[in-house]
């Protein structure tokens, strides 16, 4: 693939993101607490979730190692910082979670392999392939410390709602309460909102096309997500609180 493949497949996939948005704002899509048996065969939850996670791990690391590009400090550094998120995505985190009675459609997880495989591609051809290099000034850039502060607050704020989530799934007989503390008191979905800054940070920090796809896409995939989950509380409990939002503080 050359430059201007490769430039017109980010533009294209940006697009179909951008395109896609309005389309998951109308519907719910069936996995996880949402999930439901109208959508075809069903498949164990944390099997999906690991089959679904794990296409964009290989073919980061796979794209990143085998292309022409040196790796130096600077991309090592954005190297780790991806694998090290979806190791725990796609590994770490489903074997923590309690779902042996959980199942999922396939037809979900297939979707998301679709989209796992161009995103671990896009981003792992960038740096190992595309990019011109960065140099070890880099690191002393406005865009690599601020978006590396926002990617390290990101990761902090999903790891920790995912454990209040996990510790209250473990109390829980029906899995489920209302969470509390830190950002749950703002929002229903700071696990996403995190995620969300996470790759935004990371589109910063590294200032490629590839990773700025990667954060469109965060967005496309999880606002309407998060809407979902925070008509789900609404609908469940009664008593949930009226001042939250769904994902970002004071805002949506």
């Amino acid at each position: 693939m050359n430059t201007e493949q490769y430039s017109l497949l980010i533009k294209i996939w940006i697009a179909f993101g951008i395109v896609l948005f309005p389309v998951l704002l109308s519907i719910t899509v069936p996995y996880g607490r949402h999930s439901r048996k109208d959508w075809g065969p069903m498949i164990p939850n944390r099997l999906g979730w690991m089959i679904m996670e794990l296409p964009t791990l290989v073919m980061f690391i796979v794209f990143f190692l085998v292309g022409p590009n040196p790796v130096n400090l600077v991309t090592l550094i954005f190297f780790l910082l991806y694998t090290i998120h979806y190791s725990n995505r796609a590994i770490i985190f489903p074997l923590r979670t309690h779902t042996s009675k959980k199942f999922m459609p396939l037809i979900i997880a297939i979707f998301a392999i679709f989209f796992n495989l161009i995103n671990g591609f896009i981003n792992g051809y960038y740096f190992g392939t595309v990019s011109v290099g960065y140099g070890i000034e880099w690191l002393y850039d406005i865009r690599f410390i601020s978006g590396g502060i926002l990617f390290l607050l990101g990761m902090a704020i999903n790891l920790k709602s995912d454990n209040v989530l996990l510790a209250l799934r473990h109390s829980e007989k029906n899995g489920y309460s209302i969470p509390t503390g830190g950002l749950f008191n703002y929002i229903s979905c700071p696990n996403f909102f995190g995620e969300i800054l996470e790759w935004t940070g990371f589109a910063i920090m590294t200032w490629s096309p590839a990773a700025l796809a990667f954060a469109v896409w965060t967005i496309v995939n999880l606002v309407p997500r998060a809407l979902d989950h925070h008509r789900w509380y609404w609908e469940k409990f009664p008593d949930y609180p009226a001042e939250r939002k769904a994902v970002i503080p004071f805002i949506v």
